[in-house]
């Protein structure tokens, strides 16, 4: 097992006893932020947190005491016999390495925290868990991977695979009383595990996909409820997922395939009198193929036949000598590791709320949102009535299914009947993307009560709200809520609905820091810098596809360079230093590899893919063809190369490898006097040929010589402001840079006006023109539909970073990674006149409430204990502010003032501040 860190947060209950001031502290119920399922982690040095949460202003931790045991019992009589820190002096409450005793295969921890804090001690109130799981691949060696390698009648290898599930059981007799039982399980390409019929887990479309050759997730479960002295019955299906593959002898040279899909389990479990027994996969287990489940195939859909249903196929004294026994068969060749990162679940449902009948006898059902998941169905009929429901995005003018942007994928379920009354079903192994649905196949017209729409991403907290005086940015936020969850499938996806759903790198570039705001989705990119370093290739290559499930080896800078800046926005969101040093070897190794083959003359001579879908002159391109929209390819790889070697000099802080500074330092200014050599325009004070793309990489990443900054920034105002009437004009590089630094150099309202715009070429467009979730293209209802998936994200560039860090003021200071301490500065002059946002940090919540008005502003705030913030208010009269009513002179706080701010500096609480 890797021995790398990881949180286990917590939030704790603090009750404060002081005999002056009886003070009190609420804090909330002890839970585990971080793992959903603390069970079997694939670490042996977790790092410990814990959230306080106080109704009092200037709480502080001074001091923390751990205590970790191997039982229950032990905790609660206070015998830290796997680990008792003391109390330490530390003001630490997020990642508190765990330094006790070795832990071994399956150790269950048991752990409390006692905080001290300048207000008062506390100590939780309720216990924390997580167990150690399976670390040596040789642990597997006894457990052997069984399947059935060979298609039935029914199944295809094509371009249209497809594939009946495998259905897997055996029965045990546990001849003593269960005291504690543990399965571990991994299920290729995804699993469903019953035990006595029943589903163990929440989980969907599990576990979560990885490059099979490289490494294999197991997932763990606790069953001892599940099972009972004497016999019991196993059971799991085995669905197909990205193991067999969606296009089989397609394009071999581009799609990676794996084989059929195949298991490996073992249950562990321990008897009340101290004996323990091992069940392990092998070839007594049974296993068929004919089942209900026809075929299923993430591009294609679900067919199941419920008249093979198989009664009790998962209980015991099931009639299973029809079945075949289960075969032995080669391992998937990756590395065993417990899974880190949440499977997916279902996260909500959303009901229909129209259903058309069309010419043709369907009906079209339309969900009122562009959403990801499946549907839920009940139906009544005969035995073999098909239902047919085919899944798009969007409607052609005639009012039927538009499927051509869907490409070669079928996206259809069909559900046959076994005619027992009402059925209900809803697919196990596939997603769609979709807002309209196409019902064939009912007898009479269905009613909208047939229908529920299931909404499917990985299990994560949505930690950020946002809401402003403005509509159109309110319904871009919400639009982008459901595009970013929607494509949160175990790794990152472009897009949910066609024939792609790749982990593309570049669709994340500065996307993954935006989207942290919404979601806590640390060990989602955690797990995705794994996917990447695991495909690098021998020589220092990255794909532009991770998982490399597509073979896009190309060599570029802006695509790769995303294992880069996903890493620092683990490290700036979450204050996650340990998964730079896990990542520094193989980040260092691409960096030189593209320097050694590519940069020439200190120019990076290598881009793929230029400043992607740059908004067309005309609504009917796709692409633009006027050279003057076009930024040179050169100019954007050695701009931002050049910054990858400042982020990669801050990790080589981090990582302390002190040798590699110099040299990063040294590259960058031979890259900054080249780069300014060849594209800077002395008479013109601009960059090539002045697009705001050449203009503003070079502003951001702080390559203009310091006395040509504001020429060059007006060259770039005037594009954005008269050139293109205020528009956006940047593509997906661009974007991700754009409306920080029109703000951060003073233009505010510009970055505003394009927040806030509705016509083309805008977000506000996307919405004026219906859409519910990011397009993936500017113009994708004009510009040859066909060519656009109305569910990516990669056009949001900065935009949800500027919502929160430059309108609601909520912004981690750079030298206090993890929000310990707030830069609250929102632009109040950019043209909101309010904004109410909260983000959950890994201290607490962070909100930020104002308004303004004609008397002046008032602002609410709250700041998490344990960190402080640092608050700018918009005037320099500081006689003008209050602070809870007091005048903030009489206020104890730090205050400076600059040429139009005053800040202070603000201790955890919550806080009123006005301005007249």
């Amino acid at each position: 097992m890797k021995k790398f860190f990881l949180h286990l947060t917590l939030i704790i209950s603090l009750f404060t006893i002081s005999a002056k001031a009886q003070t009190k502290i609420s804090i909330s119920d002890l839970k585990c932020e971080m793992l959903t399922n603390p069970e079997g982690i694939d670490v042996l040095q977790p790092r410990l947190s814990w959230k306080i949460k106080a109704t009092i202003n200037d709480v502080k931790q001074t001091s923390y005491q751990i205590i970790a045991s191997s039982s229950l019992e032990k905790l609660n009589e206070g015998n830290g016999d796997l680990w008792d820190s003391g109390k330490v002096e530390s003001d630490a409450s997020v990642n508190v390495i765990y330094n006790g005793k070795k832990l071994k295969d399956r150790q269950d921890v048991y752990w409390n925290v006692t905080v001290f804090t300048n207000k008062g001690e506390a100590q939780s109130k309720e216990t924390a868990h997580f167990s150690i799981g399976i670390s040596t691949y040789a642990d597997w060696k006894s457990t052997r991977w069984i399947g059935y390698e060979k298609m039935s009648k029914g199944d295809s290898i094509s371009q249209y695979s497809r594939l009946s599930a495998r259905y897997l059981r055996k029965e045990i007799d546990l001849k003593k009383k269960v005291k504690s039982a543990k399965v571990y399980i991994m299920g290729m390409g995804l699993y469903e595990l019953y035990i006595n019929g029943n589903k163990i887990g929440d989980q969907v479309l599990a576990p979560v996909p990885t490059d099979y050759t490289k490494n294999i997730k197991y997932n763990v479960f606790d069953v001892t409820s599940q099972l009972k002295e004497g016999k019991n019955a196993l059971g799991t299906i085995l669905g197909n997922g990205r193991f067999f593959t969606m296009r089989q002898d397609y394009k071999p040279y581009k799609i990676k395939t794996f084989g059929y899909p195949k298991m490996a389990l073992q249950l562990f479990v321990e008897y009340t009198d101290g004996s323990k027994d091992v069940i392990r996969t092998d070839d007594t287990w049974k296993i068929t193929t004919d089942g209900p489940i026809l075929s299923n195939n993430e591009y294609d859909g679900e067919e199941y036949d419920a008249r093979k249903e198989m009664k009790g196929w998962n209980t015991i004294n099931f009639d299973d000598k029809k079945w075949l026994s289960a075969e032995y068969v080669q391992e998937p060749g990756g590395f065993y590791e417990g899974q880190m990162s949440a499977n997916m679940k279902i996260k909500g449902e959303v009901k229909p709320i129209s259903l058309t009948q069309t010419p043709k006898g369907t009906c079209i059902l339309d969900m009122g949102q562009n959403m990801v998941g499946w549907l839920q169905l009940k139906v009544k009929g005969n035995a073999g009535d098909k239902i047919t429901m085919k899944f798009a995005e969007s409607l052609q003018p005639d009012g039927s299914l538009y499927i051509a942007n869907l490409r070669d994928a079928k996206t259809t379920d069909i559900y046959t009947l076994k005619g027992e009354g009402e059925e209900v079903w809803e697919p196990r192994f596939i997603f769609h993307g979709f807002r309209f649905v196409e019902i064939s196949g009912f007898k009479s017209k269905p009613a909208l009560e047939n229908f529920v729409g299931k909404v499917v991403y990985d299990d994560i907290q949505t930690t950020g709200t946002f809401d402003s005086s403005n509509p159109i940015m309110n319904q871009i936020f919400k639009n982008a809520w459901w595009g970013i969850s929607g494509n949160y499938k175990g790794m990152p996806i472009d897009c949910p609905q066609r024939n792609e759903r790749q982990p593309w790198l570049g669709d994340r570039t500065t996307g993954a820091y935006g989207e942290s705001f919404l979601f806590d989705n640390q060990t989602l990119y955690a797990k995705w810098l794994d996917d990447i370093k695991n495909s690098q290739t021998i020589d220092g290559g990255i794909p532009d596809v991770a998982p490399a499930f597509w073979r896009y080896y190309g060599d570029n800078v802006t695509w790769p360079g995303t294992y880069i800046t996903v890493a620092d926005m683990l490290y700036q969101q979450f204050g996650d230093a340990k998964v730079v040093e896990k990542q520094y070897p193989y980040m260092k190794k691409w960096m030189d590899y593209m320097e050694e083959n590519y940069l020439v003359d200190d120019i990076m001579t290598k881009d793929k893919y230029g400043d992607w879908c740059v908004p067309p002159e005309l609504l009917e391109l796709i692409r633009s063809k006027d050279p003057s929209r076009l930024t040179d390819g050169e100019l954007i790889s050695s701009a931002f190369y050049y910054q990858l070697l400042n982020i990669m000099k801050k990790f080589a802080i981090i990582a302390n490898t002190q040798n590699d500074i110099k040299h990063y330092d040294e590259l960058a200014s031979r890259i900054k006097k080249a780069f300014n050599a060849k594209y800077f325009n002395k008479d013109k004070n601009n960059y090539a040929n002045n697009t705001v793309t050449a203009n503003l990489l070079p502003l951001t990443f702080g390559m203009v010589p310091e006395e040509l900054k504001q020429k060059v920034f007006e060259s770039l105002v005037h594009e954005v402001e008269v050139t293109k009437n205020g528009h956006v004009s940047t593509g997906v590089i661009g974007t991700q840079f754009l409306m920080r630094t029109l703000t951060n150099f003073g233009r505010g309202d510009l970055a505003f006006k394009l927040a806030s715009n509705k016509t083309y070429p805008s977000w506000g467009y996307m919405v004026e023109n219906g859409a519910t979730t990011i397009w993936e293209l500017w113009n994708g209802n004009t510009a040859d539909p066909a060519m656009n998936s109305q569910n990516h994200v990669m056009l949001l560039g900065d935009l949800l970073i500027w919502y929160y860090e430059n309108m609601a003021g909520i912004k981690s200071n750079p030298e206090t990674p993890g929000f310990k301490q707030i830069v609250m500065k929102p632009d109040f002059n950019a043209g909101l006149t309010y904004v109410n946002a909260s983000y959950e940090s890994i201290y607490g919540t962070i909100k930020s409430d104002w308004k303004k008005d004609k008397k002046g502003l008032v602002w609410n705030i709250t700041i998490p204990a344990n960190t402080s913030a640092i608050v700018y208010l918009p005037t320099t009269n500081v006689s003008s502010i209050t602070v809870n009513k007091q005048k903030l002179t009489q206020f104890s706080a730090s205050i400076k003032t600059d040429s139009n701010n005053t800040a202070v500096t603000l201790p955890s609480g919550s806080y009123v501040l006005n301005v007249k």
